[in-house]
């Protein structure tokens, strides 16, 4: 890129108003990540209305699933054409999605205008990232990324109680509904407040590359929402799938190495902050998941507190998890991105320990001083993640990079459930098998949803309920071994972050 260019870049920059711009981002990111919990506690009354039960997971799983594949679509189109052309696209397609999830008359339409949504989100959440990349310095990044990583614990905390509070005092529809005004505020933000200097060139798309990742990404995520569940791990459906992956990985990486511009570009894979932060970031997001998932299993099936106290030992972590991240924006600049890493994976270790070492009689309060520590972990780790794989990369790769980093936290969030939730599934009926059960057939799969019911009107009789319970701590605890060994891994990556890092900016 020319002297000239460069310098027209910054000039159009500092025009830029840095604070309205934040406030922007900041109510997009809220309104995109609030998307993934507010439905929570709207599910039941949208059934009631609605039917289509067996759909019920991917109305979650549709929007997640779309959010996946294209967010590093996105990231590539804003390093060609810029950051804000491709947010205001992403905030449209978001907003017209959820308008249409309001008038769902069906389950089945739910699930196809949650698709939209989820096209929409996957350009919302890393565009917004990036152009806080671009608008600030190394220093001044490590406090805003803290901010912004408040945003996700934050909609993580208030999402159900307002998802709750809607459809108490009002109709569904509107925890759809309520992103209008969110995202009409953002786009107006961006609209006139963000200026950007983009070099004008003949750009040329990698259709073949981006329909191939699509394909197979696909492929993949549905292969884990659905294996070991709706279909077993052997059907023809689970088959073809993989087939489908193996195949369309194969063609996309053979495209990647031959296309001018390519959609994902292998070269920023071998620079270690990138190689070395997105493996790290699967597996925290492994983690994060696999938590979340299977935490209140514990708290109301084997130890028997009710959803609030199961819900409590969660919450703990999203407050962790900011406050964090907060203190990593100044432990960034007083120590380096490295130790922060190294801060952040130390304290997911000690906090996977406290998982490994649950029992009944440790009470609730152990899982949550846990949770409360892996969030710690998180918000620390996260983000030296995010800021050094900004760093080591120039303007016109900022984008995929950051895009890269986010799709590699939704699909560890993938791969946790599939992989934690096997593990869970295979050592329950291999106690059911057991000697360890005395009672043979009578204790079924199913007996686990009969314990969680703590509104059933058939309460299991006393024997089978110690059994279920005996059988659900020693499962849960092959679980949380799994969990042990991802912080671990984790723990790895951030030791391995390179000392000396890259001056891009």
């Amino acid at each position: 890129m020319s002297q000239s260019v460069i310098v027209k870049r910054k000039a159009i920059v500092r025009k830029t108003h840095r604070p309205m711009v934040l406030a922007a981002l900041v109510l997009a990111m809220f309104m995109s990540a609030i998307e993934m919990t507010i439905i929570s506690t709207a599910m039941p009354s949208i059934v009631g209305e609605l039917g289509g039960f067996s759909l019920y997971s991917w109305v979650f799983s549709a929007f997640t699933l779309m959010q996946a594949v294209t967010t590093p679509i996105y990231g590539k189109l804003s390093d060609l054409f810029g950051r804000k052309p491709i947010f205001m696209i992403g905030i449209v397609i978001f907003l017209s999605g959820s308008i249409l999830c309001g008038f769902s008359t069906s389950m089945f339409m739910l699930v196809i205008f949650r698709v939209i949504q989820g096209f929409g989100a996957g350009a919302v959440q890393p565009i917004a990232m990036t152009i806080i990349g671009d608008m600030y310095t190394v220093e001044e990044r490590a406090k805003v990324q803290g901010y912004f990583s408040s945003v996700f614990g934050i909609s993580s905390v208030i999402g159900p109680l307002v998802g709750g509070i809607i459809v108490h005092y009002s109709h569904w529809s509107w925890i759809f509904w309520m992103n209008v005004p969110l995202g009409l505020l953002a786009a107006a933000g961006a609209i006139f407040f963000l200026h950007e200097g983009v070099e004008k060139k003949k750009r040329s798309i990698d259709y073949a590359g981006s329909g191939l990742f699509f394909v197979s990404i696909t492929s993949l995520m549905v292969v884990l929402i659905q294996g070991g569940g709706a279909w077993r791990w052997t059907s023809p459906q689970i088959l073809a799938l993989l087939l489908a992956f193996v195949l369309g990985a194969a063609l996309f990486l053979k495209q990647e190495g031959r296309a001018s511009e390519p959609m994902m570009p292998l070269h920023i894979w071998r620079n270690r902050f990138i190689a070395i932060g997105n493996t790290a970031t699967l597996t925290s997001g492994a983690i994060v998941i696999g938590l979340s998932s299977f935490l209140p299993t514990y708290i109301q099936g084997v130890m028997g507190g009710s959803a609030f106290i199961a819900g409590f030992t969660l919450t703990v972590m999203t407050v962790g998890w900011p406050i964090a991240a907060w203190l990593a924006g100044f432990t960034i600049i007083k120590i380096g991105i490295r130790p922060t890493a190294v801060i952040g994976g130390i304290a997911i270790f000690i906090g996977s320990l406290f998982f490994v070492t649950l029992d009944p009689s440790k009470g609730p309060m152990w899982a949550g001083a846990g949770s409360f520590i892996i969030g710690i972990g998180m918000g620390f780790s996260n983000s030296a993640f995010l800021i050094s794989i900004q760093n080591s990369v120039p303007w016109q790769m900022r984008g995929v990079a950051t895009a890269s980093n986010m799709f590699m936290r939704l699909l560890g969030s993938s791969v946790g459930a599939a992989l934690l939730g096997g593990v869970l599934n295979l050592r329950f009926k291999r106690f059911i098998s057991s000697n360890e059960n005395p009672l043979g057939d009578v204790i079924s799969m199913n007996s686990i949803n009969q314990v969680l019911n703590s509104s059933g009107s058939h309460p299991l009789p006393a024997e089978q309920l110690h059994i279920v319970q005996r059988g659900l701590t020693i499962s849960l605890h092959q679980v949380y071994w799994g969990v042990f060994v991802l912080a671990v891994i984790t723990l790895i990556g951030t030791l391995m972050l390179p000392k000396i890092e890259s001056k891009t900016d």
